[in-house]
């Protein structure tokens, strides 16, 4: 009997048991499509958007800088021309001069510190036969540095909308990516042969250009109907011997210094840029969208 029992009250906890866990389980959930109807049927996500860029041109006076620099910064004055035939689609030109602000590292500060002291002992000592293709009388003299860039590019707008200042002030932004072919023309230690290379007259420079990719991002900060801030990075990279040093051309795989100066001295480096730029756009008026 006690045995009967004690089976039928094990059946009816059991029971219990899976009636609480199914009542626990959660409700399958289903979503049902909402037609719109109305004046908002078929409208569009944004209406009466500004259109900065659309069918106006750019004109962008900017002062750029060099980042990362070994031996000497640069400071190019320019500015960049863009046709914007859609406010997602632009065609242009950036063009700089950097030739007239060209400033030496600390680095360079401390080669020539170390090489003044070298150029006083005898030319037979270890130290000048060392440095004798490598330093001339002023390091300074012999750095290589950006006389000028023109760049070609095309301007893509994928991203824009509002930044809030102080969470008060809302301005207008877009965020823009370009890129396309630089040419570049450099001034560098000119070439001169194996031997040859510790002469006075051998740490003369010259003047080539190069041609390069160039790339980068900017953030535009529009300021009135007609106006904005802008700020790039650019990337620019390209070989080139921005010290004047000898570094290769003999030897296993041309690793090793020949005492001459050439092309195989050149390096490459992963050059970087950031623009800042006053932005003006012409017709005044920008266009706005349905």
């Amino acid at each position: 009997m006690n045995t009967t029992k004690a089976k039928i009250t094990k059946c009816l906890l059991s029971l219990l048991a899976a009636g609480a866990a199914f009542l626990a389980a959660p409700e399958r959930a289903s979503a049902q499509e909402i037609l719109l109807t109305g004046p908002l049927a078929g409208a569009s996500s944004v209406r009466h958007l500004r259109l900065y860029r659309e069918r106006r041109f750019e004109i962008a006076p900017a002062v750029t800088f060099t980042l990362l620099d070994e031996y000497q910064r640069t400071i190019l004055l320019g500015a960049r021309l863009t046709y914007n035939f859609t406010d997602w689609l632009g065609f242009g030109v950036w063009g700089a001069y950097g030739g007239a602000i060209q400033l030496p590292t600390h680095l360079t500060d401390e080669i020539q510190k170390v090489n003044r002291v070298r150029r006083t002992e005898d030319p037979t000592t270890t130290n000048r036969r060392l440095t004798a293709v490598q330093l001339g009388d002023n390091f300074e003299d012999q750095l290589a540095g950006m006389d000028w860039v023109v760049a070609p590019q095309i301007t893509l707008v994928p991203f824009r909308g509002k930044i809030a200042l102080f969470q008060s002030i809302y301005v207008d932004t877009d965020l823009y990516f370009f890129g396309g072919p630089a040419f570049v023309g450099l001034k560098e230690r000119a070439e001169c042969e194996a031997n040859a290379c510790s002469t006075p007259e051998s740490f003369d420079m010259a003047s080539r250009m190069a041609i390069a990719p160039t790339f980068g991002l900017g953030l535009s900060f529009y300021m009135s109907k007609w106006s904005a801030l802008g700020f790039e990075w650019r990337g620019l990279p390209f070989s080139w011997n921005t010290g004047g040093f000898d570094t290769a051309g003999g030897g296993k795989d041309n690793n090793y210094p020949d005492t001459a100066i050439s092309d195989a001295d050149r390096r490459f480096h992963f050059n970087q840029m950031l623009t800042v730029s006053f932005n003006v756009y012409l017709p005044t008026q920008y266009r706005v969208s349905e």
